[in-house]
């Protein structure tokens, strides 16, 4: 029985050399173990709930729900603490380490969510924190799916990304050229649409479109 994706967004970080951040996933986690991906997971209930308190230039589309740029801001707070929020005078807010990490596992284990956190810090969202960059479905053969929604982000200049001990193995910036140079080397393990993504940053920086291509029906590896 073919399984029905579900939504979920990904979070391409840049730094000021345009290096991207990539996280090695545990062996352990049944899909894509023991790759490196960029920061992001599912889409939850709570992300599809806007509160335009706290959302400064809100963008919606036809093709997918705003909670996707909702989730995707959750995902890189909680799996590398990097908070994309700015006070009222639109710069970038930076949390106390303690009050971070408390938000952080509140995320994770499903106490709070990230509209909550902008709430209770007196902090915005800015959808043009988070550029769209493409989309991508897991194969219909594969037993675990995703309909992911790529965006890019830079990392701002007051923050540094922290990895999760639990959720993350390893992290390292790598410019598009040594991961997929990495990759082919068979020294990092990269999914089909991590490839893409770089090849098409890669790409960009000679002139070419800042927007993922038609997707090429590639298996997905994961553990049985």
């Amino acid at each position: 029985m073919e399984r029905i994706p579900k939504p979920a967004s990904t979070v391409i970080l840049l730094d000021q050399e345009n290096r991207v951040y990539l996280t090695k996933r545990p062996q352990t986690m049944k899909f894509l173990g023991g790759f490196f991906v960029f920061p992001g997971g599912a889409v939850e209930r709570e992300d599809a709930e806007i509160h335009h308190d706290f959302i400064r230039n809100h963008k919606s589309y036809n093709a997918f729900s705003p909670g996707h740029y909702i989730a995707a801001a959750r995902e890189l707070f909680e799996e590398v603490g990097v908070l994309l929020a700015t006070r009222v005078d639109g710069s970038f807010a930076a949390l106390a380490p303690q009050t971070e990490r408390a938000y952080r596992q509140q995320l994770l284990n499903g106490e709070i969510s990230f509209i909550e956190i902008l709430h209770q810090e007196k902090l915005f969202f800015d959808f043009n924190h988070l550029t769209y960059f493409g989309h991508r479905v897991t194969p219909k053969q594969s037993p675990i799916r995703f309909d992911t929604r790529f965006f890019l982000a830079k990392l701002p200049h007051n923050q540094t990304p922290k990895p999760d001990e639990h959720e993350i193995d390893e992290a390292l910036w790598v410019t598009p050229q040594e991961g997929l140079a990495a990759n082919q080397e068979g020294k990092m393990l990269l999914a089909p649409p991590t490839v893409d993504s770089l090849q098409t940053i890669l790409n960009h920086h000679n002139g070419g479109e800042l927007m993922l291509g038609m997707q090429q029906q590639r298996e997905f590896p994961f553990e049985p």
